[in-house]
């Protein structure tokens, strides 16, 4: 029985990332291909942590973060301390995007402030 392997077209078509994008993820350590000649040879592994650190940045987590989750999934033993440590992580992770968000709301209002006072001003303006 063979493994399945891809090359660096194969799972950059898969996952629609650039192969400049997995050569990222190479030189960061989240895979490792072998080589045949000059061409990159992806195992399931490496398709695996490829996938994690995906779903990772679509999340918004940071790049050590990242990396941190892929190398506990990679360890041996209980997946629950694995799985608390996830959880801790995306709830810091929540918490950081709950605060953007009720920043984000607060310059909103503050837009909308600004801009009634400017209408204000050129509706004055254009009145005399």
């Amino acid at each position: 029985m063979t493994d399945t392997t891809w090359t660096i077209s194969e799972l950059a078509q898969e996952f629609s990332i650039t192969p400049r994008t997995i050569r990222f993820y190479e030189d960061q350590g989240i895979v490792s291909p072998s080589r045949d000649g000059r061409n990159r040879v992806y195992q399931a592994r490496d398709r695996t942590r490829l996938k994690l650190a995906l779903r990772g940045k679509r999340l918004g987590l940071q790049l050590s973060e990242i990396l941190s989750l892929i190398d506990m999934y990679d360890g041996p033993g209980d997946t629950t301390a694995q799985l608390r440590h996830y959880m801790t992580v995306l709830a810091k992770h929540r918490d950081v995007l709950e605060q953007q968000r009720r920043d984000l709301e607060e310059t909103l209002k503050e837009i909308d402030v600004q801009q009634k006072e400017c209408e204000a001003l050129l509706a004055r303006r254009t009145a005399r």
